[in-house]
């Protein structure tokens, strides 16, 4: 009997305040959808189950604005202290039932589901696995349980588990081809 499929969350990291954007970027809008919509919205189409947003500015705004349909919101109080707070309260969120994860910052508009499951495709508790984009490492991350302790005790500031990955490279998984990979810290998204 072949073993089940692993069961891989998804979690979207919205709590900054934006400052260099003018905004919390989880209430930015492209075509009309919130960016925190558009990226739980994307890791539910690919496959992630629980999707999971972790909060912190303008939380109760974010709240009452966002449709956030099957998804669960963590609050970070940690939140000003940059992304790496986020990190670690989503991993510590997580159920204990599910063997990875797939992290997304929630200001990536242009990553589709497609990208999301070519990443998810590789997802096992020692997983490792990220999007690359024309040679360059980016976003979805897919981190294995057995990841999840190294990358929330290395993850400080707004770098999030740069130092983590540097240490423990991914395996490099080629998204150029459908989806556009960069953030969006202006408010002309994608263009």
């Amino acid at each position: 009997m072949a073993a089940p499929p692993p069961r891989v969350a998804g979690l979207v990291l919205a709590a900054g305040a934006g400052r260099r954007y003018g905004g919390p970027k989880a209430l930015a809008e492209l075509d009309g959808t919130l960016f925190v919509d558009r990226a739980t919205t994307v890791l539910a189409a690919a496959g992630c189950h629980p999707v999971l947003a972790v909060l912190g500015a303008a939380a109760e705004e974010v709240l009452a604005r966002a449709r956030l349909t099957g998804v669960t919101p963590v609050h970070n109080p940690d939140w000003p202290t940059g992304m790496g707070s986020s990190l670690r309260a989503g991993f510590a969120a997580l159920p204990t039932d599910v063997d990875a994860v797939v992290v997304l910052p929630v200001d990536l508009p242009g990553i589709t589901a497609e990208a999301v499951r070519r990443v998810l495709a590789h997802a096992s508790p020692a997983a490792l696995a990220a999007a690359t984009f024309h040679g360059r490492r980016g976003h979805p991350v897919l981190f294995g349980r057995a990841h999840w302790a190294g990358a929330a005790a290395s993850a400080t500031g707004d770098a999030g588990a740069r130092a983590y990955l540097a240490a423990h490279p991914p395996l490099p998984i080629p998204c150029e081809d459908v989806a556009e990979g960069s953030d969006v810290d202006t408010r002309n998204p994608l263009g």
